[in-house]
């Protein structure tokens, strides 16, 4: 199994508000078209290495997701007019792979930050707030906009997240020429494409499980094993 992937990684792309039952239970807007915002390399916590950090005062959520790791440079890809099938496997050769990322998430930051009309950075970049996966290869994964990602807290059954990537509003294609529209995505960047509803709070003690399946068997590459922990440090929520 491989994470040298992340070490290529310039800028991580994430995708809001892909899935309809995933709007409905934050309560926020339909989006009429893919929107997108960014996260840190530095935000990246490989398997095996720590716990997800989290900071005083923050209501941590979880957020698992289908990312896909580029391997050529994608720009102004465009997707109007074209077969959704042969649009997709355009879009994967574009790729090395996959791997199952967990876009945390300070929701009260968050909250916070959306009243004044600001960036979302804060609540999406702390140290540790984007657990991954190994390396996926295609070949683990014949077709990517239907795999079932899962996430359970603490063992939980049924699980807290477990919904298939056929769900997305705006599918991969859709997505990746929104977003190569406006930047370039570069070899070695990772793009994040919704995530599902079951989205909850984890606290210091807690351990998240996640990953993806295919035809209903976990793909071995794609678990992640994580405990959350506190972060200490001088930033305290609404100090």
């Amino acid at each position: 199994m491989s994470t040298a992937f992340a070490e290529k990684c310039r800028k991580v792309v994430c995708i809001g508000r892909n899935y309809f039952d995933h709007v409905l239970e934050l309560n926020n807007a339909k989006p009429t078209a893919p929107f997108f915002f960014l996260k840190p390399p530095s935000s990246m916590l490989l398997p095996g290495k720590g716990p997800i950090l989290a900071p005083t005062g923050v209501n941590c959520h979880y957020e698992v997701e289908l990312a896909l790791v580029f391997e050529k440079t994608m720009k102004d890809y465009e997707y109007k007019g074209k077969d959704e099938k042969a649009a997709l496997s355009e879009c994967v050769d574009y790729i090395s792979g996959y791997t199952v990322a967990i876009d945390m998430t300070g929701r009260n930051v968050q909250d916070e930050i959306k009243k004044k009309g600001l960036p979302w950075t804060t609540a999406k970049g702390f140290d540790t707030f984007l657990p991954i996966s190994h390396f996926i290869p295609k070949s683990a994964v014949p077709d990517p906009s239907d795999v079932t990602l899962f996430l359970t807290v603490n063992n939980q059954k049924p699980y807290n997240q477990h919904d298939s990537t056929n769900l997305m509003m705006f599918k991969i294609p859709e997505l990746l020429s929104a977003i190569s529209s406006v930047m370039t995505i570069e070899a070695g960047d990772i793009v994040l494409t919704g995530t599902p509803k079951g989205v909850g709070s984890v606290k210091p003690g807690d351990h998240i499980d996640a990953g993806l399946e295919v035809d209903g068997k976990v793909v071995e590459q794609s678990k992640i094993s994580v405990d959350v922990a506190e972060k200490g440090g001088i930033y305290v929520f609404g100090k």
